[in-house]
């Protein structure tokens, strides 16, 4: 099963969980998994059309899956799925 991290800010959305396991084949079917898992979480990380919200990175291993396949990047069983969402910030 692929491992998702979840970043410290959406832990409260897994009951503080920061792994979780998840049977998929892409990207896409992982980020649906762990939504399905947690529904709280699922307005977090995808839009009304069920795509990943573009302010939302994700990695498989090191890899952006921007520069691999996006969604349709292939997991397979011992992958590393790192969630990344942005921070705003700055000088006020």
């Amino acid at each position: 099963m692929a491992r998702i991290i979840i970043p410290t800010p959406l832990r409260k959305f897994t009951d503080n969980q920061a792994t979780i396991e998840v049977d998929a084949i892409d990207i896409r079917e992982s980020i649906h998994a762990l939504s399905s898992l947690y529904p709280d979480l699922k307005k977090q990380l995808l839009d009304d059309t069920g795509d990943i919200r573009q302010f939302v990175r994700i990695y498989l291993g090191d890899e952006d899956i921007k520069v691999l396949n996006n969604e349709a990047t292939p997991v397979t069983d011992d992958a590393v799925i790192s969630i990344v969402p942005a921070i705003a910030g700055g000088i006020a």
